[in-house]
């Protein structure tokens, strides 16, 4: 029996933030349960790493790393932390996260709030590794007076109790992050990114903004090989409006959920068909169901991501999809989830 459908209404009452961080402290309370058996077809390796399934926790759900193993253990194939900044910081005035229930959307200008690396560090370290992928989202302070700096701290020190490191430089919500996509800075980012993992360090993603434009892509893929990254997370939040229904529509700010999913499905395809599958790529944005999991996975994707869609559905949807996943790999013929990537773009 699903309980979500009979929490989301007590859930609603609270305004979005408060109700989020009352999830948290819940999931806190929960006994330590061992992840869930999946289907060995959705078992599935990028960047030397093994995922048990493709369906992963995007960032920005655990921001201080407090819930990475209650998450596996609710089904999830991989978690990602953070962002996390190297100093703590309180992010954007409140009211910042607006639910878009019409819409089955989130607008949020959080503003990368976070307690730091020093208080993620302490429950990192304590993790059982033996549960699953834990990756850090790392991300610059907003007055920060050098923010590859920054980033280069991030590495160093998250590095130790992270499967895989996220340069976040996407995020619409501190002001002037997203320049750092541009040619020059992210060539000079990237480069200090690589020098700061050397040989041994752990895999590291780099996750870009749906809002790109022509050459865009071809700039960023270049910069993302040149520097050794191991994969492109397809996308963030957008600052583009589609047609909404919900009064909260003009919200400043990020926006996910189901508005997101056209973009990020052609930014996705893009980033493919420039790549031809020479780097591999992660999707997130919109992503609600097996079959949106099935659609990028059939464009390019290696692994998927969610977080906004949870809002709606609840936590149980991971398990849910890696298992409508399993069922259709089975029905269509397919005996690994790897041999699905990329058969649209084919």
């Amino acid at each position: 029996m699903q309980l979500y459908p009979l929490i989301r209404p007590f859930a609603f009452t609270l305004d979005a933030e408060r109700a989020h961080r009352a999830t948290i402290l819940g999931l806190k309370l929960l006994p330590k349960r061992r992840p869930p058996a999946f289907a060995p077809s959705l078992t599935t390796s990028i960047a030397g790493l093994g995922f048990p399934s493709a369906v992963g926790l995007a960032a920005g759900f655990d921001k201080d790393a407090e819930v990475a193993e209650a998450m596996l253990g609710l089904g999830f194939g991989f978690v990602e932390v953070g962002t996390i900044t190297p100093r703590p910081q309180s992010g954007n005035p409140k009211p910042r996260l607006f639910r878009l229930k019409p819409d089955r959307a989130v607008i949020n200008r959080m503003g990368f709030n976070n307690r730091g690396q020093d208080d993620a560090l302490e429950r990192l370290r304590k993790r059982d590794r033996s549960r699953g992928v834990v990756g850090a989202n790392i991300g610059a302070n907003k007055d920060s007076g050098d923010r590859i700096r920054d980033y280069v701290e991030g590495v160093v020190r998250m590095a130790p109790v992270a499967d895989y490191l996220t340069v976040n430089i996407s995020s619409p919500n501190t002001p002037g992050l997203r320049n750092l996509q541009a040619g020059g800075e992210l060539v000079e980012l990237l480069a200090a990114v690589k020098e700061a993992r050397g040989e041994s360090g752990p895999s590291v993603f780099l996750k870009v903004a749906p809002d790109l434009e022509s050459g865009d892509h071809e700039r960023i893929l270049r910069a993302a090989i040149d520097s050794g990254i191991d994969a492109l997370i397809v996308a963030n939040t957008t600052v583009s409006r589609p047609p909404l229904k919900s009064q909260s529509a003009n919200e400043a700010g990020g926006l996910s959920g189901a508005p997101l999913k056209p973009l990020a499905l052609a930014q996705l395809r893009a980033f493919r068909s420039v790549s031809g599958g020479a780097i591999s790529l992660i999707a997130a944005g919109g992503i609600a169901s097996a079959d949106d999991a099935w659609e990028r996975i059939r464009a390019g994707a290696s692994l998927v991501q969610l977080y906004s869609a949870m809002v709606y559905e609840g936590p149980g949807l991971a398990r849910r999809i890696a298992e409508g996943l399993a069922e259709r790999l089975t029905s269509e013929g397919y005996s690994s989830i790897s041999e699905l990537v990329g058969q649209g773009a084919r």
